[in-house]
Parts: structure tokens; sequence; C-alpha cells
């Protein structure tokens, strides 16, 4: 009787969210954090100069974004987009001719802030990257909770610790995604401004537009679209026209990483990963993916249609981007920390649906793990726990249940 007595606590502890407490909050975050801290401490005090003891540069993929800057500081930015010679920069920043290749897929404007970070050497630009947008990250996702200690957890969010160690951007793209957000309605032009900054990683973008359009937000949608046009001028000016042919000519090669998964499908978070990870075919996993992306769009559409509170709405977007794209990695999940913000606020204020705060924890925990568990087991959990996630929102919100119905009437159309 005792072990189901014990299964029975633990799936109503799992239901009710019970087993989250603001104690076991700060204590695990901080835990988490002294971790961090450490780990971060040994791969500098045991590195060769800028290369850790793995070989890699400290900050790995940071290293394409200073070379690519390098180029473009000497007026050679169209070569950011030639590998070989993308990676002699890389090599030569780092001064070891056995340094990998980190490959650069950006659009051109974001060589603007490649090429001002270039400016400094390696090191501090590293640090300067990283410590402008994790301040920029901790304060919209601060502001989104309206809780002071909202902080500490935003801050040991897994994803922090995988984003700064790849030396990569994903500070940005939650900045930019919730402070967007966050705006959206008192500030519309400023919305729109951050949402056109959002272009230099399109692929988290896809289903941006189609909300501003189905709720009719035009002054926001005007504003992304003259902010894009206006970073295309000025990249354009600065750095000349023929980078623009240069990315254009490289996007074959870019396809291919995607499609082939050069950086490891485990380290993809997407359902064309997850399947093409257990051996399906690319055509199948492109079919796969195509449906959850139409799935995400028609659900998101509805949903910001619908009278659902702001917050679901907000939460929502930010799953079903992530979920809609192919290509995200692990460090891309710092996204997710605006979205859980968001759900936090509402779960707060209206109370939590059964395993929401289980989910929520989930979401948390999930880039400490998702890259390890896909690799040892084959297992992607991200887009299951994404979608799991998203579903949940669709369910409050009471979108589901009249798409199901909707639905219903078309099939009984026919």
């Amino acid at each position: 009787m005792r072990p189901n007595h014990g299964v029975s606590h633990m799936l109503a502890a799992l239901r009710s969210g019970s087993f989250v407490t603001e104690q076991r909050v700060r204590v695990y975050s901080a835990l988490l954090l002294i971790a961090y801290v450490a780990t971060i401490v040994a791969l500098i005090a045991t590195a060769d100069g800028i290369v850790d003891k793995a070989g890699r540069p400290l900050g790995t993929d940071f290293a394409n974004v200073y070379s690519a800057g390098r180029l473009a500081l000497e007026g050679q930015a169209p070569l950011a987009y030639d590998w070989p010679a993308h990676h002699a920069a890389q090599k030569q920043v780092s001064g070891r001719e056995d340094i990998p290749y980190y490959g650069w897929h950006y659009p051109p404007t974001f060589l603007l802030v490649a090429a001002a970070l270039a400016i400094l050497p390696y090191l501090g630009a590293l640090f300067v990257y990283q410590a402008v947008t994790l301040a920029a990250y901790l304060g919209v996702v601060r502001s989104i909770a309206g809780r002071s200690e909202a902080w500490l957890l935003a801050l040991a969010f897994p994803a922090v610790f995988v984003n700064v160690t790849h030396g990569h951007n994903g500070f940005i793209t939650a900045a930019l995604l919730g402070g967007a957000l966050l705006v959206l309605d008192r500030r519309p032009l400023l919305a729109g401004v951050l949402l056109g900054c959002l272009s230099y990683k399109p692929q988290l973008g896809l289903l941006v537009p189609l909300v501003l359009a189905v709720t009719g937000r035009w002054r926001v949608f005007g504003a992304a679209a003259v902010t894009v046009l206006a970073l295309v001028a000025l990249t354009g000016a600065v750095l000349g026209a023929d980078v623009f042919t240069a990315f254009w000519h490289s996007l074959a090669l870019t396809q291919l990483v995607v499609r082939e998964g050069a950086p490891g499908f485990y380290k993809i978070q997407s359902i064309y990963a997850a399947l093409r990870l257990i051996g399906a075919p690319a055509g199948l996993a492109n079919a796969a993916q195509l449906i959850v992306t139409l799935g995400a769009a028609v659900g998101v559409a509805a949903l910001w249609r619908s009278a659902a509170a702001f917050e679901l709405k907000a939460a929502g977007l930010i799953l079903a981007s992530v979920v809609a794209t192919p290509y995200v990695l692990d460090y891309d999940l710092v996204v997710l920390a605006p979205a859980i913000a968001f759900l936090a606020v509402h779960g707060l204020r209206e109370g939590f649906a059964p395993y929401e705060a289980a989910l929520l924890t989930a979401l948390w925990v999930l880039p400490f793990i998702a890259r390890s568990v896909a690799e040892l087991t084959a297992v992607s959990l991200a887009p299951v726990l994404l979608i799991a996630a998203f579903l949940l929102i669709l369910e409050r919100a009471g979108v589901s249940q009249h798409l199901s119905r909707a639905s219903t009437s078309s099939a009984r159309g026919r």
C-alpha cells in the first residue's frame, strides 16, 4: 500500500504544483548560480589564451561573430559568407590552426553589431556582449513578472548558462521579442522597432507578421517594416551592397547545414531534428515540421483573435514561434523565459490549471537537459514539452474547443 500511496502523492503534487515553493526556488536557483560561476571561472582559468582545454574558443560560437566583425572592419564584410575565408579569420583571432569552424549564417544587418564588438579585444568583446545583452534580458523578464524576485529565476534559468558558455545571442532574442510584447499596446511604434530588429534571426519571427495582421496592429507592422528597411539601408551604406549578394549566395550552404543537422541533430530542438535524430528521412521530417508549423500558425492566430488574457497570447506566440521553426538550438531557448514569466503572472492571478506549474517547471529545466538527453537516448524532449505547453495555453484560452468545433462543423459540411 505504501508504494501506491507514494505514487498517488507524487501525482497529486505534480497536478497541483505544490512542490514548487518559494524556498525551493530560491535555494535551487542559488545553487545553480554558484555552479554556473564555478564552471565559467574554471573554463577561463584553464584556458590557453582564448582557447579552452577542449581546443575551442572561449564562448565557442562567439568566434564566428567576432571574426565576421573583424572582416567587416577591414572592409571585407562579404568574406564573412565565404566559409574558408571566415575560418581563416577565426584561426587568426585564436592563434591556432586547429580551431574548429563556427559558421556565420546571419543576415548582413547583424554584421553591424559584430563590427562594433570587434573593435574590442576578443575577451573584452565577449564580456561586453554577454553582460549588456544579459542585462537587457533580465530587465525585460523582471518587467513582465512585475516581481523583484523574478531576476533570480531569470538569472538561474539554465538557458542563461548555455547561452553564456556559447557566447550566443539568446539574450537579444528574448529581450527583443519579450520587450515588444511587453509594450505592444502601450507603445506600438517601439514594439515595431523591437520586432524589426528581431529580423537578425528571422526563423524565430515567422509567426509575428501573422499575429500583427490578424489583430490589425498595422502601426506595429509598419514600424517593424520601416525598421527592417532602415537596417538594410544602413548596412548597405556602411558595408556596401556586395555583402547582400554574398549573403544570398551563402543561403544554399546554410540550407544544407539545417537539412543535414551540421551542429548535430541532438543540439537542435525542433520536430524536424527530433525525427532526423531517430533516423527518419529528410522528406518525412520536413512534412512533419510543415504540419506542426501550420498547426502552430492556425493555433496562434485563433488565440490572438480570441478574448483570452494577454499573458496567454504573449506566451502562446513565443512558444509557437519556437515550435514553428526547424532550426532552433538549446541556447535559443533563452526566449522561453519571457513566456514562462507571462504564464506565471497569469497563473498567480487566475490560478494554475492542473499540471500547469509542473509543466512550467519542466520548461525551466529543459535547457539544462535537452542536449544531453537527446545525445544519449536519441529522444528529443524539447518539441514534446513545447507543444504540450502551447496546447495547454490553447486549452486555458478556450481556443482548442473552438477549433475542435470548427473542425467538426467543416467535416459535417462536406
